[in-house]
This record gives C-alpha cells, sequence and structure tokens, in this order.
C-alpha cells in the first residue's frame, strides 16, 4: 500500500491507537515501549501485513530530527537544577568522553573482526554511542524500583545531553569516510565552534525566551506552547545556521527555561510532555516502516557480537575510565555501565551515512537497527533485576507527579508529591497525628486498595498506603520524608 493524501490520516490515526495499546501492555512485560512502536511500524510495512511500502530517507531524517528537538527539548524542561547541579561534572564527562570512548573502542572492533575500514568502524561506532535513559526509567517506574543517591540525575544527565557528541561525531566521521583526503586535525575547529556556539546561543536564547515569554502578553493561553514551539525551532535552526550545535542549544535552552518562572509554565510542561511522547511514537513507527525485515537477517550474527561486546566491554570501560576521577562506587559504575541503552536515536543517525552515500551504508544502517534492538531487550528486560543484585534499588517511594488534575497558580510554590509506605517502615500503624506533620504540609488524600479516602488525624498508616501530600516548597517536603522516616533517593 502507497501512503496517499486520502488515506494517511487512516493509516497514520490507526497505527497511533495500535502503538498506544502496545506501548501499555509492555509494562507487563518490563520491555520498552520502543520495542512495540518499531514492531508495529515493521508489520505495517513493505515486508509486513499492512504492505505499506516507505523508503525516504530524506523524510525518514526529517522526522527524527524534528522527534529530537520535541524529546531533548521536553527533557530539558523536565531537569530540575538542584538535582543535576550535585552531579553535573561526572554527567558532562559521560555525555562527552564516555561517548567518544564508546565511539573509538566499538570502532576498533568492529574494524578488527568485519571487513570495515577504520574509519567505517569508528562510525558505526559514533552512531551507536549514545544512551536512551528514557526506556530505563519507563521500566523500573513499572516495576516499582527506585535509584539510590545521585544515581537517577546522572542517568538522566547524560541521557539528556549526550545526543548533540554523537551527532558530532556521526556527521564529522560520515563526512572523513566520503572525502578522505580530508585531515583529522581539520575537524578540530569546527568541534570548538559547534560546542561554544551550542552551549553560548543556548543559554542566551533561553534567557531571551523567558523574557519574550513573560512580556509578550498573547490573548489565549493556548498560544503559550505554540510561541514556546516558535522558539524551540529558530533555536535550533538558527543555531545549525551558525555553525552550531542545534541539539546542544535547545537542551541547554529547555533546562534555562524550565528552571525560571515563566506564564502559564505548568500549561506548557504538560503540552511538551504529551508533544514529546507523540513525537517518540511518530518516530519510532517511521523507523520501524522504514526498516526491511529481511536485510536485518544476514547481519544477525555480526550485529549479536557488535552488541554483546558494546554491553560487556566497550560501555563499561568508557564508564570506568570516565568516572575515575569521581567518588562513584564500582557496583554504581556498573549499574551505568548497564544502563547504556541505545534507542531511536542511533537508528536517525544511521540515516546519515545513507543520504551522503558511504558505501556500506545500508549495512551499517542494518547492524545498527538490530544493535538497537537487542540492547533494549537485553538490557531492558533485566534492569530490574540488576539494580537489585547491585544493591542501587530502593521502592520507588515519590513520584511527584499528581493523580490529580490539580490546577494551581504559577506563582504558587507548591510541592504535590505522592508517597509509598514501604512495609517496614517504623510509621506504619501509627496515627497521623502521631507523625509530627510540619505545618507547612498536609496529606490530602489516602489511595488504600486502589479507593482514595480523606485522612483526619486518627488515620493509621497501613503499609503500601500511597499518601497524596501538599507541602509548600522542597524543604517542607524534606522534612515530611524526616517525619515518615522515609529516606528519599
Amino acid at each position: 500500500m502507497n501512503l496517499t493524501i486520502e488515506n494517511i490520516l487512516l493509516i497514520g490515526s490507526i497505527l497511533l491507537f495500535v502503538s498506544i495499546l502496545a506501548g501499555k501492555t509492555s509494562y507487563r512485560f518490563g520491555v520498552p515501549t520502543l520495542i512495540f512502536f518499531l514492531v508495529v511500524g515493521m508489520l505495517a510495512g513493505s515486508e509486513g501485513i499492512g504492505n505499506i511500502y516507505f523508503d525516504n530517507l530524506s523524510n525518514a531524517q526529517f522526522v527524527g530530527v524534528l522527534a529530537l528537538n520535541f524529546i531533548l527539548f521536553s527533557g530539558g524542561l523536565d531537569t530540575k537544577w538542584e538535582s543535576i547541579r550535585p552531579v553535573l561534572g561526572r554527567g558532562a564527562v559521560l555525555s562527552t568522553a564516555g561517548v567518544f570512548l564508546t565511539t573509538v573502542f566499538v570502532g576498533l572492533f568492529v574494524w578488527l573482526v568485519t571487513g570495515f575500514s577504520l574509519l567505517e568502524g569508528l562510525l558505526l561506532g559514533a552512531i551507536v554511542s549514545s544512551t536512551d535513559a528514557a526506556a530505563v526509567f519507563s521500566i523500573l517506574r513499572s516495576k516499582s524500583v527506585g535509584l539510590k543517591k545521585n544515581l537517577r540525575p546522572t542517568l538522566e544527565l547524560e541521557s539528556g545531553s549526550n545526543d548533540p557528541m554523537a551527532y558530532f561525531l556521526t556527521i564529522t566521521l560520515t563526512s572523513l569516510v566520503v572525502n578522505q583526503e580530508q585531515s583529522l586535525l581539520s575537524i578540530l575547529p569546527m568541534f570548538i565552534r559547534q560546542i561554544i556556539f551550542g552551549g553560548l546561543i543556548g543559554l542566551l536564547m533561553g534567557k531571551l525566551s523567558v523574557s519574550i515569554i513573560n512580556r509578550i502578553k498573547l490573548d489565549f493561553e493556548g498560544l503559550y506552547p505554540v510561541l514556546v514551539i516558535a522558539l524551540m525551532g529558530f533555536i535550533f535552526s538558527f543555531t545549525d545556521f551558525v555553525g552550531g550545535n542545534g541539539f546542544l542549544a535547545i537542551y541547554l535552552a529547555a533546562v534555562y527555561i524550565g528552571n525560571h518562572d515563566i506564564i502559564h509554565k505548568k500549561s506548557i510542561m504538560r503540552f511538551f510532555d504529551g508533544f514529546a511522547w507523540l513525537m517518540q511514537i511518530v518516530l519510532f513507527l517511521t523507523l520501524g516502516l522504514l526498516v526491511f525485515p529481511s536485510h536485518i537477517v544476514p547481519v544477525i550474527g555480526i550485529g549479536l557480537l557488535i552488541s554483546l561486546f558494546m554491553i560487556v566491554v566497550a560501555r563499561p570501560l568508557s564508564v570506568f575510565i570516565s568516572l575515575a576521577f569521581f567518588r562513584v562506587r564500582n557496583r554504581e559504575k556498573l549499574f551505568i555501565s548497564w544502563v547504556g541503552l541505545r534507542g531511536a536515536v542511533p537508528i536517525v543517525f544511521a540515516t546519515y551515512p545513507l543520504i551522503a552515500g558511504v558505501d556500506k551504508a545500508d549495512m551499517i544502517f542494518n547492524i545498527v537497527f538490530f544493535i538497537s534492538v537487542s540492547s533494549v531487550l537485553l538490557q531492558g528486560t533485566t534492569l530490574p533485576l540488576m539494580a537489585r543484585w547491585l544493591h542501587v534499588a530502593v521502592p520507588e517511594k515519590a513520584k511527584r507527579r499528581s493523580p490529580l488534575d490539580l490546577e494551581l497558580s504559577d506563582n504558587v510554590k507548591s510541592e504535590l508529591t505522592e508517597i509509598i509506605i514501604p512495609p517496614d517502615t517504623e510509621v506504619v500503624g501509627k496515627q497521623i497525628v502521631e507523625l509530627g506533620f510540619p505545618k507547612t504540609a498536609i496529606i490530602a488524600m489516602v489511595k488504600r486498595d486502589g479507593k482514595y479516602i480523606t485522612p483526619n488525624g486518627s488515620t493509621v498508616l497501613e503499609p503500601m498506603d500511597v499518601l497524596l501530600v501538599l507541602a509548600e516548597n522542597e524543604e517542607s517536603m524534606d522534612a515530611v520524608y524526616d517525619c515518615l522516616a522515609i529516606k528519599e533517593y
């Protein structure tokens, strides 16, 4: 079936609906939704039951870049400066040196065990060098597994900021493979320009965006997310136009915007959260349509070999070397190594060599696709087990999301949090009046056995109760955790 104007909306809506249902079932099996979205796309493709023929690389790349803009921007908006500040150094090293080391180790291995040249091997290594921790946290949440200490912000910072480095290496090595007369030293000025321009423009445009959003005074609240989309698109394209790294710029700009007070901040954040999910689904479906399953079969052997090397050798070596000068325990380094899932980003980056006409680009694309899928299946399904085995897991106690659709003023400094009472906590069996709750916080509701009850001072806490706590600020929420004898990680 060929896509036409008449049937594209029907087909697209059906694929979106099926993908959402498939993604919902993934929580039961502990498999990231990425796999299900890709499978739906492949089933709808030219070699699947949908028989939709799609091989337009330029369109697929456009969808990929557009989707990555929204995904990175949304991730930046959700990044709290207070949480990443203590791990800023280690996160930055992992997202730069870690990506570079992964590229080198994988590239050398591919060069030694295949017929690829050294540059082609390094290109493949660069494409698969970035990680996708978003899939990790969806699995951990589905299994109610939290992480100790600063592991979560470290992984969030790395996954949110390592795509720019992987993108730069992919573009650079693609250029070197096509034009092998080009000197390696010639790429150094471009690298410096991309990082400096990307960083400076991102921060400056983030500051300017906050001022524009707060001063423009639009008549309709619904126009503010549209305004932010326009700013996001301008930041990326302008940075790329002047030679900077657009992905780095929009991520930093989003972090700046998300950590400052802006008009209708809650509605903007909610819009981008939903739109980022839509972009992820569209991206995975597009990549699923683009791949031909029959082309994957011949590279399964070499793909599995490279994937295992990357998981067992390249990623751990990169993490241990990158974190050698930081106070991180070995078990935490091992878990960070295991969390190096490859998602949709490497598949998007694999389209660049295809469009550039690299000789082995088709084989590289198929190998990258297999590596991404095998990484998610192997590492994704074993994450909760690995977290417990390495003793870095704790029961997930706090989800800073409200199950109720509460509309609070943007000026209200409040924290709304769900707190799960673990069975082994000393407050089990106590009345709320005995807890010594701070005056700046209240227990609004208690969820017990699937039902919400309104508590009072005589309400006795039971194991696995879910407390809906409203506090004035994060300090008040910290006091709540102290009263409940729960340590928040």
